[in-house]
């Protein structure tokens, strides 16, 4: 069947589709309480939102906006079901946000930012430029300032991001991450799952991760 995408303002969030992404999402490791839910749509303005046979397959809590006046896609609380349809998923959900993010931002390049705790989610950035943190890369002052504007907008507090490892430390509250788990974990690259050896994902540790997509590749979708 069909992936269906739609992507509406956050005040118009119903309560039974609160329920149903709680369900969707109550197995994972990163399971949102419906409370949860509740209050991002008080702290994003936009959800998109996956469905198949009329029943959620996905979520992705976002918003369009300039940080530092730089084009900026932003994620909160995401998740894509675990079945054989997860990267479809996840790559249309991606796509109805980058067409927005287009019009909203033309002729320039943007950057997505969102915070990760499993190797699988870097599946959306694949097709992104300048990927920070990565492997074997030092980054600059200038990588780590964005860290650090992330951190903010996502409300943490500097007591608890570590701006040299992009580690955001845990409170003992559920992680506000995009949750997507890879279907083939053991084809992820080593040293691209060390970065994540040291997270308490109990504590609620994350990974702040933003890349670009570029203008010339953002085009395309219109």
């Amino acid at each position: 069947m069909t992936i269906e995408v739609e992507t509406k303002d956050c005040s118009t969030v119903s309560d039974a589709e609160l329920v149903e992404m709680a369900e969707l999402c109550a197995d994972s490791p990163n399971a949102f309480k419906k409370k949860l839910l509740s209050q991002q749509t008080e702290q994003w303005v936009l959800l998109t939102i996956a469905s198949e046979a009329r029943r959620i397959c996905g979520f992705s809590f976002c918003s369009l906006e300039r940080i530092g006046g730089t084009p900026s896609l932003l994620v909160g609380a995401a998740h894509i079901c675990r079945n054989t349809k997860r990267d479809v998923i996840l790559r249309t959900m991606l796509t109805d946000q980058w067409r927005r993010a287009v019009l909203a931002f033309p002729d320039e390049d943007v950057l997505l930012g969102t915070q990760i705790n499993d190797p699988g989610a870097l599946e959306a950035y694949k097709t992104l430029t300048d990927i920070i943190p990565r492997p074997n890369h030092k980054a600059s002052g200038e990588q780590r300032a964005w860290g650090r504007r992330l951190a903010k907008r996502f409300g943490i507090g500097p007591s608890r991001y570590e701006d040299r490892a992009f580690t955001v430390r845990g409170a003992g509250n559920p992680a506000i991450v995009l949750d997507f788990a890879s279907a083939t974990p053991e084809t992820v690259p080593e040293d691209v799952r060390a970065q994540f050896l040291e997270l308490d994902k109990v504590a609620g540790d994350t990974l702040i991760v933003f890349g670009w997509a570029m203008l010339e590749d953002l085009e395309q979708l219109l």
